[in-house]
């Protein structure tokens, strides 16, 4: 039997923390919701909740970097974010890193080709910019055996 990934995705942002999770198999991210960032204790809380009730095993989050590669000033932000979180969950989680550039416009890339437009992909956009964060993390893992 092979070693399944349940992973959940983190497109971390000030005012909205968009989170996708992985399918059973690791195969596949999905949208699952979009946590209001401004209140930083309930965001934790909220995605603890989410990594322990659905087990997960990795949690990966977007890096943001500037265009030049250089991180941007919400890479500070973000690294404080996953340091507090990493303190409220069990060390056998691992934590990964994503280059996030292009994930937001990706994901409007794709809404739109599904007939949405921006004012109304505005609730879900974080949350897919957090599928194409964990789908890039996704596509990277070796091949299960199945």
């Amino acid at each position: 039997m092979s070693e399944w990934t349940k992973a959940i995705g983190i497109d971390y942002g000030l005012a909205r923390i968009g989170l996708a999770v992985s399918d059973d198999i690791g195969l596949l991210a999905h949208p699952l919701e979009t946590v209001p960032g401004k209140d930083r204790e309930g965001a934790l809380a909220r995605i603890c909740e989410l990594i322990k009730s659905r087990e997960i095993n990795d949690v990966v989050v977007g890096l943001p970097l500037h265009m030049s590669g250089d991180e941007s000033d919400t890479a500070k932000s973000m690294r404080k974010f996953m340091v507090d979180l990493k303190k409220l969950l069990p060390d056998s989680i691992t934590f990964h890193e994503v280059d996030e550039r292009y994930s937001t416009s990706d994901a409007m890339a794709k809404l739109h080709e599904a007939g949405r437009t921006a004012k109304n992909s505005k609730p879900i956009l974080d949350q897919a910019a957090a599928v194409e964060i964990l789908q890039r993390w996704l596509d990277e893992q070796p091949d299960k055996a199945w």
